[in-house]
């Protein structure tokens, strides 16, 4: 028993800052933070989701407050909501379903402004089959289908490009309990061009005569389908022929490893980082097989891929988790033995998918959040909030030169993770900590008194700190008087809650959101300066 309680100078975390209170809420933690706002709330939940539950709240309760957050913002500024909704879809958000659920949310505003921005928008965040399904499911459930939605489906039928057209309505031919037939029906879909009137014909009636030759390169693949569900054992020249995808050719056809080879050969990044396991079972990939390994090591090591094919680092990370579990970990029911190469080029592959600049020259003091709230799992994605975030410091970490990584709850531990870890091992170090309550403003402490003068501080948290006799804001201010007055603070709030550490009167404190690849780089920018 001790006094440490009373002599602490500060305010206890369960207590408002005094003279601050109009600025402050409580945290399901029961913790007092700073108002995040609208803007800020509304940016983590269209890039980390609210479907999912975490260690404060349950998934209905995260949900209605995304929702009612949207449902302001679109008040305020139907057109600033719009941006937030693209910035998220275009590979920043882990993925599409929180930007899908806000664009129906915009559709519903009541300004004609916030009917024109969703159609603005509408075609580049519902860019394939799948996400126009989901885009209809929760259309449906939520609103019906008004003329402004109405025309946005239509026209997403009558984009010029009917071979992309035609690639989506094959690959996706229904998802939430809708078809393409049902889709055409209810937007009164007329074709503009034969081709159109071809492919909106096999959609609604199929192809019961298969027509003698290819009607035209746009509908060339829906042929060779066509043609391989009648002639099941012929998958080799259907796939060489046709440029079918594992996702056309597998349910009406006779699969091997040749047919798998072939497949391989074509495979998109995003298709082959979901089937490294499968292709390593069925000897497409294995230790022995050189021009595949290099394919593999061309395609998933390539920063134009891993951008154009909108790879979030998490997908990366959860592929490399899932790889190296041997089919333990995922919903597959097939089992093989990891590949060491595979594992090497996944590693570099998750650096790779972040955006990095050249080292700064500054030192950094990354403190990831450690505590029991970040031992809970993100999305469908397999991973935890406390694994996600040593990923992103580690790549911060491993593009400078001076920086140091340790883990803070109720004390500021070493974690004994530096840049030569490799993100698993990394990942292992941190995930075995997560325990004990969460306390921010440790790490300030242990700063201070080992006199380590950092440029910049990143905390990766949830930011529910409740368990200190001092706000983190109090202990920064501290720091400053003590070691470094001109050191910037920077908070990675990694859970869609309405709460920040960042004092809003602090001019070098930032708060970031979410899981955005672009995030170790914006933490470059700020240190130097350039934004």
């Amino acid at each position: 028993m001790n006094y440490k309680f009373f002599t602490q100078k500060g305010t206890p975390q369960t207590q408002p800052i005094p003279g601050r209170e109009a600025e402050m809420i409580q945290g399901r933690s029961q913790g007092w933070m700073f108002d995040a706002g609208i803007w800020k709330m509304l940016r983590r939940c269209l890039l980390i989701g609210t479907a999912q539950s975490t260690y404060y709240a349950g998934k209905q309760e995260l949900t209605e407050d995304f929702v009612t957050v949207v449902r302001q913002a679109i008040a305020k500024n139907p057109q600033r909501v719009a941006e937030e909704i693209l910035y998220a879809s275009d590979g920043r958000a882990i993925n599409n379903s929180a930007p899908i659920l806000a664009l129906v949310l915009l559709s519903m505003g009541e300004a004609p402004s916030a009917k024109k921005a969703f159609g603005e928008i509408f075609p580049q965040v519902v860019r394939t089959g799948s996400h126009f399904y989901e885009w209809l499911n929760y259309t449906k459930s939520m609103r019906g289908f008004g003329k402004v939605v109405r025309e946005a489906g239509k026209n997403w039928f009558l984009r010029e490009d009917v071979k992309g057209l035609a690639y989506q309505l094959l690959k996706y031919q229904q998802r939430y309990d809708f078809s393409h037939r049902d889709a055409l029906r209810l937007f009164h879909v007329k074709p503009p061009t034969p081709d159109h009137q071809q492919l909106f014909e096999w959609v609604v009636k199929g192809w019961f005569v298969l027509p003698e030759e290819i009607p035209s390169a746009a509908l060339a693949q829906i042929w060779w389908y066509e043609w391989l569900k009648r002639n099941p054992t012929q998958t080799h020249e259907a796939i060489s022929q046709g440029r079918l995808t594992h996702e056309m050719a597998a349910p009406v056809s006779k699969m091997d490893k040749d047919a798998w080879q072939l497949l391989f050969n074509e495979m998109p990044i995003g298709a082959l980082l979901r089937n490294l396991g499968s292709l390593t079972e069925l000897g497409v990939l294995g230790s022995g097989e050189r021009a595949n390994l290099q394919r593999v090591e061309a395609v998933i090591n390539n920063k134009e891929y891993l951008r154009k094919g909108r790879i979030h680092p998490i997908d990366v990370l959860k592929a490399l988790k899932t790889y190296q579990s041997g089919g333990t970990l995922g919903r597959s029911k097939k089992t093989w033995a990891p590949v060491d190469r595979i594992v090497e080029i996944l590693e570099k592959a998750v650096e790779l998918s972040f955006d990095v600049v050249e080292p700064t020259g500054k030192v950094f003091m990354h403190a990831i959040d450690v505590s029991g709230s970040m031992g809970g799992l993100i999305a469908d994605m397999g991973l935890s909030c406390c694994e996600v975030a040593t990923t992103m410091a580690l790549v911060t970490a491993k593009a400078e030169k001076n920086y140091m990584i340790r883990g803070f709850a109720t004390d500021f531990r070493d974690l004994g993770i530096t840049a030569k870890d490799s993100f698993s091992s990394a990942v292992g170090k941190a995930s075995n900590q997560n325990f004990g309550g969460t306390d921010a403003s440790v790490a300030y402490d242990w700063m201070i008194k080992n006199k380590f003068k950092a440029d910049v501080v990143c905390f990766w948290t949830d930011s529910e700190s409740w368990a200190g006799y001092k706000h983190p804001s109090q202990a920064l201010a501290t720091y400053r008087q003590k070691v470094n007055p001109n050191i910037k603070a920077v908070y990675i709030t990694l859970a869609p809650y309405r709460i920040t550490l960042v004092d809003p009167q602090d001019p070098l404190s930032w708060d970031l959101g979410g899981f955005d690849p672009g995030i170790p780089r914006i933490i470059q920018m700020l240190a130097t300066g350039d934004v």
